[in-house]
């Protein structure tokens, strides 16, 4: 078997990395797809380095015993802490969340001044922090941990008042600082992007991680000769660690199709 013909892998603490694997299939339709969502674990944001690590360790254990080409970091903590400890220990080239949507952010802000929310864990690693600043030196960095975003996104609460009145609480500060540039530095969030939107206004962009990833996933594959060019769509298999059902409701509304999620055990 030629290694192209070799699906993507793809992890996640839960459905936040659906929001990536979306755009990946939409600019890479032919590509298979092995997707992994720790459900039982969610949210990494709030564990330690050492925790995060070990997770991200198993979960790509799990996803290189299905037999991938490449493996996809869609966890912004999980990218902010495991990554360089995931790209010596795996066989496959690996790709996070957090340079790409850097990468963006830099190229799109024109007032220099550009916010990032997150998880604690993606935050208090000063990630993107390091990573903007990398690009360009002049940019001021702003930013802001927003834990409850996740539990919203998770239980679908993401265009309600709840929502707005938590989105404004934690984004109120970013219009003060006069921001135009928004990074949504935890694949959970775009599933806010319209409270989001209503918040801080039409004139601030929002970067999604998922699409700047979805790009770098495509250069990466081109890059290894990996890249699959076929007409057909690619299938997807879906495993999960904890409430498949669940997991089908919300990825049903991502693909506007019925999914299935099969449960496996990772780890101890």
């Amino acid at each position: 078997m030629s290694k192209k013909t070799l699906p993507i892998g793809i992890f996640d603490s839960g459905i936040g990395g659906l929001t990536v694997m979306q755009e990946i299939t939409r600019v890479l339709p032919g590509e298979d797809i092995v997707y992994l969502g720790d459900t039982a674990r969610v949210p990494y944001g709030t564990k330690s380095k050492e925790t995060v690590i070990k997770y991200s360790l198993e979960n790509a254990e799990f996803l290189t015993s299905c037999g991938i080409k490449l493996l996809v970091v869609a966890c912004n903590t999980a990218s902010a802490y495991a990554l360089k400890e995931l790209s010596s220990r795996v066989s496959v080239p690996v790709v996070g969340v957090i340079e790409p949507g850097a990468s963006m952010a830099v190229g799109i802000t024109r007032t220099k001044k550009v916010g990032v929310i997150g998880t604690e864990g993606t935050i208090r690693s000063g990630a993107y922090f390091e990573a903007i600043k990398k690009i360009d030196s002049k940019v001021v960095v702003y930013l802001k941990a927003c834990p409850l975003f996740v539990p919203l996104a998770e239980e679908g609460w993401t265009d309600n008042q709840v929502a707005y009145l938590t989105a404004t609480a934690y984004l109120e500060s970013f219009t003060e600082e006069g921001i135009d540039t928004l990074v949504l530095g935890c694949t959970h969030y775009p599933l806010l992007k319209r409270t989001i939107k209503r918040v801080l206004g039409e004139d601030v962009v929002l970067i999604d991680s998922a699409e700047a990833t979805s790009y770098e996933v495509r250069r990466v594959l081109t890059e290894h000769k990996l890249l699959r060019t076929r007409s057909t769509r690619g299938r997807y298999k879906f495993f999960v660690t904890d409430s498949p059902h669940r997991f089908q409701y919300v990825g049903a509304r991502f693909f506007n199709a019925p999914i299935k999620a099969r449960l496996v055990s990772i780890g101890n």
